[in-house]
């Protein structure tokens, strides 16, 4: 049996903070993400809670908004028409955004690798009756779409679960259409720097499990799946290095916890262009 056919046979028998216990291979932490993930979903994590039914017949009549970072409504003004958009959900699903541009008009496909967040998608998709593409795949592989496929691509937070985001956003130019839009958004790795009361710095930076076998255990004891931060070299400027002219940004904070009292800004959001 081959290593990773162990480790499938381990994701159906073992809780999830038992399952990350059995690799170190960084072939394989995007499994172990998927599966934690699945767990948070399972115990109400609220960004694995589907819109309700009220939520989308507003939207139908242009009442909505949506989220890249934890409290900031994303400008409506960064948007591409809905009508007929080609709009494509990366690392998105829970059903919170997708059916808003459902809602709007917009050919909408969502690429994400929890099969409980994907599920989310599908039960909105059935409750409110509408037909949309459901891709699960791991965003670190190149993404399953020819190129200059989609309108608009809207990424919100997810980065943190990936160790290398230059391919993503390499891949998000290439299957944008020529003045397509990517919706992003990131941390800029303050998080990571604290304890659980944000009171104290606890971590250096860069936060990188597969690089620090304590600090792999730790996240393995907090059930926190595999994270990572990031530079603001890997975000932005990965994104101007895949060709991306940026148009506009914003910053957020957190939605609770001592660095929210203090207003710290600990998120951003991005408006990038693909130009003609």
């Amino acid at each position: 049996m081959n290593n990773r056919a162990a480790i499938e046979i381990i994701l159906q028998i073992l809780p999830v903070h038992y399952i990350l216990l059995y690799s170190m291979n960084q072939n394989d932490y995007q499994n172990i993400n998927a599966k934690a993930v699945d767990s948070w979903v399972e115990s109400g994590w609220k960004w694995g809670e589907p819109i309700n039914h009220e939520t989308f017949l507003k939207a139908q009549k242009g009442e909505w908004s949506v989220l890249l970072t934890p409290t900031k409504a994303v400008p409506k003004e960064w948007f591409c028409s809905f009508k007929n958009a080609r709009i494509l959900g990366l690392a998105s699903g829970g059903g919170q955004q997708i059916p808003v541009f459902t809602a709007l008009g917009a050919d909408c496909t969502i690429l994400d690798y929890s099969d409980k967040q994907l599920e989310s998608e599908r039960l909105v998709a059935e409750r409110e009756h509408y037909t949309v593409k459901i891709v699960k795949h791991d965003m670190t592989k190149r993404l399953p779409f020819e190129d200059n496929q989609f309108d608009l691509i809207f990424h919100p937070v997810s980065n943190c679960y990936i160790e290398d985001v230059q391919p993503v956003w390499d891949e998000c130019y290439r299957i944008l259409k020529p003045n397509g839009i990517l919706l992003a958004g990131f941390d800029n790795g303050i998080n990571y720097l604290f304890n659980d009361d944000e009171t104290e710095i606890v971590q250096k930076l860069p936060f990188n499990p597969l690089e620090d076998e304590q600090l792999y255990k730790k996240s393995v004891e907090q059930d926190w799946g595999i994270q990572f931060s990031h530079t603001i070299e890997e975000q932005i400027g990965g994104q101007l290095k895949a060709g991306f002219t940026l148009s506009d940004i914003y910053q957020d904070i957190n939605e609770d916890g001592n660095l929210h009292t203090y207003n710290v800004p600990t998120f951003y959001a991005t408006k990038a262009v693909k130009k003609a």
